[in-house]
């Protein structure tokens, strides 16, 4: 692909596994600055003395948690007082919890609500209007082909990728006349650590697609001026497909995909 931003700054959250890390990594590849952010600090640092070595661009490493609004806001004041202007925004933070609704645990849904919506809507608030000021800018979203369907079982995780694709494609109409680019990517299974943090069982028989590969779409689509986008032919089979079904039977047919053992 062309690397539309070489020379500009990327701000990456979640960057330290999965999905996030491959875009940091191709976002290095292109010649991109990165501003890279999680929670794990050692991971973050392998991956700044990785890039630098590899790439030769400038990596900034930020710990920050991004469930609470200091976290945030921490990462904005990190970048401000090191005149990081960031061109380039990947709202990559994000995890499932999975399970029956009625026996989880609501205080580690409450905090995936803050991360996988408050936190998107708050860092791009942020950012988004030096972006319209300097009539340049592209904000990437990470949402997944869940957000077109109710998911029994990850109903809340569902709930938040639905937020998030909206969001992004509202967005991208909103603020395209200012040269301002958002697009959605949605992945659907795919090699990170999502299913282990969301203690989902593996889905057999399902084709994966690596971290790298996603990445990869996900870049492409936004340069190329994409709302949103679908990763992996099969998936995005899938998602028109549903479109032609009812949505009663698109339920059923998840609930009978994700039913835990247990009620078997």
């Amino acid at each position: 692909m062309n690397h539309p931003w070489r020379g500009q700054w990327a701000l990456v959250t979640g960057a330290s596994a999965g999905i996030g890390l491959a875009l940091a990594e191709e976002l290095a590849e292109g010649g991109a600055h990165l501003v890279v952010t999680a929670r794990r600090g050692e991971r973050l640092d392998e991956l700044a003395i990785r890039l630098r070595a590899k790439h030769s661009v400038s990596v900034e490493t930020i710990v920050a948690d991004l469930e609470e609004t200091a976290g945030r806001e921490r990462i904005f004041a990190f970048t401000e007082e090191r005149g990081i202007a960031v061109d380039v925004l990947v709202n990559n933070a994000g995890f499932g919890v999975y399970g029956e609704f009625r026996t989880s645990n609501i205080e580690r849904h409450l905090a995936m609500v803050e991360v996988n919506c408050a936190a998107v809507v708050h860092l791009t608030r942020l950012y988004l209007p030096a972006m319209i000021e300097r009539r340049r800018g592209a904000i990437l979203i990470l949402a997944s082909t869940a957000a077109y369907q109710a998911v029994p079982y990850i109903s809340a995780y569902a709930a938040t990728k639905a937020f998030d694709l909206l969001f992004a494609e509202g967005l991208a109409e909103e603020v395209g006349r200012y040269g301002v680019r958002v697009c959605a990517l949605c992945p659907g299974s795919t090699e990170s650590e999502f299913a282990r943090v969301a203690g989902a069982p593996g889905q057999h028989g399902i084709r994966i697609e690596t971290s790298e590969q996603v990445a990869r779409v996900g870049l492409r689509a936004l340069a190329g001026g994409s709302h949103s986008v679908v990763s992996g032919f099969i998936n995005r089979m899938n998602v028109e497909l549903q479109r032609l079904a009812p949505r009663r039977l698109v339920t059923a047919a998840a609930e009978r995909i994700f039913r835990p053992k247990h009620l078997r």
